[in-house]
C-alpha cells in the first residue's frame, strides 16, 4: 500500500478492542443470559456466540489457508446466496449446541487474535476474496471486506448486548466505523429508484456518534457527493440504536415509520428505510 492511498473506512485497529469487549461480556454472561432471546429471532445469545467463532474459523479457512470446505452449488441469484449462507449458518449453530459457553469463550478467544493477525497481512487496496454484495459490487477492495467483517463483529455483540442489558460498543470510536460502513450500501439501495437527474438525498444518523451523508441522481444510478449547493429533495433522520436494528432487519421499515423523521419527499425518503447491509 502506497503511503498516499487513503483507506475510506478504517477498521483494523478496532478488533482487538471489540474482541476483548466480547470475551469480557461473555465471561460475565450467567446461564440464563446465554439463553436470551435476541432479535435474530432464530438465535439466542449462546448461538450468535457460535456464529462469531464461525466467522473467525471461516474467514481463516478461506482467507488465509485457502480451503472453501462446502462450495456453493446452483447460484444463479443474490437470494440463492443468502439460503446457501443462512443454510451453513444453520448447520454450524445446531451443531455447536454441544460446546459449552467456556469452551465458546477459550475458542473465540484464541481465533479472534489469529483472525486479526491475518486480516493485518492484507494488502488494503488488493481483490478482496469476496465482494461486498449488499453494496452491490462484484468485486471489492480488502479495506471494504475487512470493515464488512467489523460489521459482523460489532453487530453480532451489539445483538448480544441488546439482549442482556448491557451496552458498550454505542460510542463514537466503535459504532461511527460499523455506520458508515453500513452507509455504503445507500446508492445500491436507491439503484431501481427513479427520479429526476442531480436529486439529492441526504441521510442523517443523529446524535455526536452519528453521522451524515447525501447520494445525488446520475444518468444512470446514485453516487455518494461530499458537497453540493441545491437542497436535498428528501432529509432522513434516524437515531444510532433505530439505525443498527433496522440496516440489520431488526426492525421491519414499516415498524422504523414511527421513530424516524423525513424532511421534504417522504416517499423519496422512506426508500432508505430498506438499507439492507447484512447477508439476509
Amino acid at each position: 500500500m502506497k503511503s498516499s492511498e487513503i483507506i475510506p473506512i478504517q477498521t483494523l485497529e478496532l478488533f482487538p478492542i471489540l474482541d476483548t469487549l466480547l470475551i469480557d461480556l461473555l465471561k460475565s454472561l450467567i446461564e440464563e443470559e446465554w439463553n436470551a432471546q435476541t432479535v435474530a429471532k432464530k438465535w439466542k445469545v449462546k448461538d450468535i456466540a457460535s456464529h462469531l467463532l464461525d466467522g473467525n474459523l471461516r474467514g481463516l479457512s478461506i482467507s488465509r489457508d485457502r480451503y472453501f470446505g462446502e462450495n456453493p452449488e446452483n447460484i444463479n441469484s443474490y437470494q440463492d446466496l443468502v439460503d446457501f449462507l443462512n443454510q451453513l449458518n444453520m448447520t454450524w449453530t445446531n451443531a455447536t449446541k454441544r460446546l459449552s459457553p467456556n469452551v465458546l469463550i477459550h475458542l473465540l478467544e484464541t481465533t479472534g487474535k489469529e483472525y486479526s493477525d491475518h486480516l493485518q497481512t492484507l494488502n488494503l487496496f488488493e481483490n478482496a476474496i469476496f465482494s461486498v454484495a449488499w453494496a452491490g459490487q462484484e468485486i471489492s477492495s480488502n479495506w471494504f471486506h475487512i470493515a464488512r467483517e467489523y460489521t459482523e463483529k460489532f453487530l453480532h455483540q451489539q445483538q448480544i448486548r441488546d439482549a442482556v442489558g448491557k451496552q458498550a460498543l454505542m460510542t463514537k470510536e466503535l459504532f461511527y466505523p460499523f455506520i458508515k460502513t453500513f452507509i455504503q450500501a445507500l446508492p445500491h439501495t436507491y439503484r431501481n429508484t427513479n427520479a429526476p437527474i442531480h436529486t439529492i438525498v441526504t441521510l442523517i444518523i443523529t446524535t455526536e456518534i452519528g453521522g451524515q451523508w447525501s447520494i445525488i441522481k446520475k444518468e444512470k444510478n446514485w453516487e455518494f457527493i461530499d458537497s453540493f449547493e441545491a437542497d436535498s429533495t428528501s432529509i432522513v433522520k434516524i437515531n444510532p440504536q433505530d439505525a443498527w436494528l433496522l440496516f440489520s432487519k431488526g426492525i421491519t421499515p414499516f415498524e422504523a415509520l414511527d421513530k424516524i423523521e423525513i424532511l421534504g419527499d417522504k416517499e423519496l425518503g422512506k426508500v432508505a428505510l430498506s438499507i439492507i447491509a447484512v447477508m439476509a
